[in-house]
């Protein structure tokens, strides 16, 4: 049998344990409420923190992260793990709790509560859906068929791979909807982890732990000005994208706010929280310097290059399902994700309140994975595929925080207020974005959150009249 076939074998036996042990787990489970938005899109809210943590982990560690990451071939790219550690801290302390007073299926829901506006919701749901179908959907089934082409050297075209993987990842978020996918994810998040670690041994080990010839500005933390990450970022807008990710995003939050009570849910993201800070930081970067020392500059082929040389073929067959498993995780989240902010804030509040849930969560997703499998041939294009991704989620990400945090702070603040300041902000950073680059894309970032904050309360006092009470977190 060729090494070819042994990896297609032992690939295909994994993910089938994956999913046979996600069948058995959910049989049942969800039958009693299978056309509730709750249990479809938070799971009845039954998960136990287990699952919790499981599915932030591999939601958010997949190839966009795995190659993109290492792709940059340096130690920095680490920070972006290292604060998100404060970012899940913030979601457990701050957010949460509030959430779940409210009892929110979709975070867009507490826009409604607080600012009385399903149009203010509506168009930030909008918005998050946007970024998630031409973005990030796209992003992590291309960065995944990159993956699979570097690591076995198959001869095939990079499209079919990462449409094989959007259909795989969508039949799971339509079978059995959050549940199933946080289950799934939780399986295949251990075996990610355990082969995520095992090749940065094997890294380490291939060059005998000696980090000679590597440029220092490769081996630093403190990034210089014209770096990915310059290190006054870290004082400015670092935090505040964090935040935005971790706290208000429908994709990674949906999973904390589908435990059965909110100390259950922060069990789970501490022990998400102890995972992004112990394990994944090597993950992301070492393998990606170590292929600069035996490859040179190679990009985004790092990862996958490394992992196909250091495995026999029967444990790159494994690491290839942990691979697709990530895969399939990510991307069958935003779909679910994505399926819940259309039907439950689009869909719902405008066209018809009582749909045939299934039928058109089913509708919604097969437009989405269409709109993710035409993009992939952009994304193909990009040089660095994480330094692009995070600059296009800054077009949302501070307007969006910015609505949120005046909402949560603040009384008798006018939704048209919010929606001008938003939108604003989306136009601001495009401009900063494309136009004119006075600062790092970072520092810009946190300057749109501010002067969005401000817009807001200027707009609520001085152009519709009203003035905004201080209440802190009391939503």
């Amino acid at each position: 049998m060729s090494e070819q076939a042994i990896q297609l074998s032992v690939f295909c036996i994994v993910l089938g344990a994956i999913a046979i042990l996600t069948y058995k787990k959910c049989r049942g489970e969800s039958s009693r409420q299978a056309d509730s938005n709750k249990e479809y899109f938070l799971a009845g809210g039954g998960l136990t923190w287990i699952f919790v943590a499981g599915s932030i982990t591999l939601t958010n560690l997949s190839t966009d992260q795995l190659v993109g990451m290492n792709g940059n071939q340096m130690l920095l790219l680490a920070l972006w793990e290292l604060s998100g550690f404060m970012g899940l801290l913030i979601l457990a302390k701050v957010f949460l709790p509030v959430y779940y007073r409210n009892n929110c299926t979709t975070t867009t829901e507490l826009l409604e509560r607080r600012y009385n506006s399903k149009h203010l919701r509506a168009l930030v749901s909008s918005m998050f859906l946007f970024i998630n179908v031409f973005v990030f959907q796209p992003a992590v089934i291309y960065t995944g068929a990159l993956f699979m082409i570097s690591m076995t050297g198959i001869e095939t075209d990079l499209i079919i791979i990462a449409s094989a993987l959007a259909l795989l990842g969508a039949a799971y978020a339509l079978l059995g909807g959050l549940r199933a996918v946080a289950v799934s994810d939780t399986y295949g998040g251990v075996l990610v982890l355990a082969m995520g670690l095992l090749i940065v041994i094997l890294s380490l080990m291939a060059i005998d732990f000696d980090f000679s010839g590597i440029p220092q500005e490769r081996l630093t933390l403190i990034g210089g000005s014209d770096s990915p990450i310059p290190w006054q970022t870290l004082l400015t807008g670092m935090l505040f994208i964090q935040i935005f990710y971790w706290s208000t995003n429908q994709t990674i939050t949906q999973r904390a706010m589908a435990a059965p009570t909110v100390k259950e849910a922060q069990k789970g993201v501490y022990a998400a929280a102890f995972i992004r800070v112990v394990f994944i930081p090597s993950m992301v970067v070492i393998p990606g310097i170590v292929a600069f020392k035996l490859y040179g500059d190679i990009g985004d082929q790092a990862y996958g290059r490394i992992v196909g040389d250091l495995l026999p073929g029967w444990l790159s067959g494994i690491f290839a399902a942990a691979i697709a498993a990530a895969v399939l995780s990510s991307f069958n989240s935003m779909v679910n994700s994505s399926a819940a902010m259309y039907v439950c804030d689009l869909h719902e509040a405008y066209i018809n309140e009582s749909p045939n849930l299934r039928k058109l969560s089913g509708i919604a997703t097969s437009f989405f994975v269409v709109i993710a499998i035409a993009m992939v041939p952009i994304y193909a294009e990009s040089d660095s595929i994480i330094n692009l991704l995070q600059e296009l989620f800054g077009l949302i990400s501070m307007p969006i925080l910015a609505c949120f945090t005046v909402g949560l702070l603040f009384n008798n603040v006018d939704y048209r207020a919010a929606v001008a300041a938003v939108l604003s902000g989306v136009l601001m950073y495009a401009y900063f974005l494309w136009i004119w680059k006075p600062l790092h894309y970072i520092h810009m970032m946190f300057f749109t959150f501010l002067i969005c904050v401000s817009l807001a309360l200027l707009i609520n006092r001085f152009v519709l009249g009203n003035r905004a009470e201080y209440v802190g977190l009391k939503a």
